[in-house]
């Protein structure tokens, strides 16, 4: 299992300490990875004010002035490379459950 977040390396090494991760978290710095798949979104001007009421400084975080975030998405791979399950949610606030996840790796 392996997370990538636009978050800059430093503190994704803070939160994989802090929440004793034991999986990889890569840094996709600018969301170009993200990009590539067609998962960014930028946050409406309504939600970036949310944001910095909050203190939730993404330019900080990311490391850039873009206020974007992928949307959220889960892929179950193969070893060949092969994508053979995929959830992908427009609307960042939904996700799917864990348990879906594990049963398409268990049908690998």
């Amino acid at each position: 299992m392996v997370a990538i977040s636009p978050i800059q390396s430093k503190f994704s090494r803070q939160m994989v300490k802090k929440h004793n991760l034991s999986f990889d978290v890569l840094s996709d710095q600018g969301n170009d990875y993200a990009k590539e798949l067609g998962l960014v979104f930028e946050l409406p001007d309504d939600l970036k004010n949310v944001y910095k009421q909050f203190d939730l400084n993404l330019p900080r975080y990311n490391g850039d002035e873009s206020w974007t975030l992928p949307m959220p998405a889960r892929y179950v791979v193969d070893t060949q490379g092969v994508i053979r399950w995929a959830d992908v949610h427009p609307d960042y606030t939904t996700r799917s459950e864990p348990e879906e996840t594990l049963k398409a790796l268990k049908q690998l």
